[in-house]
């Protein structure tokens, strides 16, 4: 079963979720805000992509941390912050069972599924 993880209201998860629907792809829709995020989940996530491409520095999220942290971010402190505020991490996080996609783009969603 296909999972996508991110918040309800984030622009781009309506993007992905529309383009899911469109092609007929059955998934479960995972809100951080709602479901909350596990510590193992987590770490699996940093353990297979890594807490630099999971962290959106990007966004209004990033903007607000505190610049000392900012500048000094590693991986002890980047999981605290993900934890504490999911909505720092980079939406969707697509995880097919088989392999685990971040951010959306049409063509990399046809490529994946088809």
């Amino acid at each position: 079963m296909v999972t996508m993880y991110g918040i309800k209201n984030c622009d781009t998860i309506k993007k992905a979720r529309t383009w899911l629907e469109q092609a007929g792809v059955e998934y479960a829709f995972h809100d951080y805000k709602k479901d909350g995020l596990s510590d193992t989940l987590l770490d699996g996530w940093i353990r297979e992509l890594g807490y630099e491409a999971l962290l959106n520095k990007r966004g209004t999220t990033w903007r607000k941390v505190d610049e000392s942290i900012r500048d000094n971010i590693d991986e002890a402190s980047a999981r605290a912050l993900m934890l504490d505020n999911p909505s720092i991490i980079k939406r969707p996080l697509l995880d097919t069972g088989a392999q685990k996609v971040l951010g959306f783009s049409a063509d990399e969603y046809a490529a994946l599924f088809s």
